[in-house]
């Protein structure tokens, strides 16, 4: 006689954010709820998120950059209930040049997050009132954390003794760029010493 299938549990918690306006998605990944949801309207479903779920705190923001998808950002905000002892990570997709929704009003914190990502990646933040650079210089071009930035940057800085000043120079390899191996000596032999007395 075959037993039935083991009926799979329901995630009350997954089941009520999928419910929210704005959610395309929410899975459970390595044990962590994940939701994914669209631009349009963040800053409400966040105001939902903190108000009806207890997310209060928003531990952190960061960005993602797969160059080869049309929406080629990810923002990933991670928020914490400590009341429910939950955490929830939110992704929302951006295409080049498209602002996503400052949460800034929401979490406060949320404001160095984003002049974060909007220097290191180059997403425009929709409602920050500040959208100064935050990590990289005041002059800096180009936005380093993206894939396509190259590796030596554009510029390298140094002072200046004869001048008696920080100068900006275009960057010069004093090498040309060579692929390494990182084998260490003892991957590449075959044979270790002492070897031909086990024969």
């Amino acid at each position: 006689m075959e037993s039935a299938p083991a009926a799979v549990p329901a995630d009350a918690e997954v089941d009520a954010l999928v419910a929210l306006p704005g959610v395309v998605g929410v899975a459970r990944e390595h044990g962590a709820v994940v939701a994914r949801a669209e631009g349009a309207g963040l800053v409400a479903l966040c105001v939902t998120l903190r108000d009806e779920f207890g997310f209060a705190q928003v531990m952190d923001i960061c960005g993602v950059d797969w160059p080869e998808r049309a929406k080629r950002f990810e923002v990933v905000y991670n928020l914490l209930s400590v009341t429910r002892n939950k955490r929830l990570r939110l992704i929302v997709a951006a295409a080049e040049g498209e602002a996503v929704a400052s949460v800034s009003g929401v979490w406060k914190a949320a404001t160095w997050w984003e002049r974060e990502i909007w220097d290191l990646f180059g997403v425009p933040f929709d409602g920050l009132e500040d959208h100064r650079r935050i990590l990289t210089d005041y002059g800096f071009e180009g936005n380093p954390l993206r894939k396509d930035f190259p590796l030596t940057g554009y510029v390298e800085v140094r002072y200046d003794e004869e001048r008696k000043a920080v100068v900006y120079e275009n960057v010069r390899l004093t090498q040309e760029f060579r692929n390494f191996d990182f084998l260490s000596p003892w991957e590449g032999m075959t044979t270790l010493p002492g070897d031909e007395k086990a024969k």
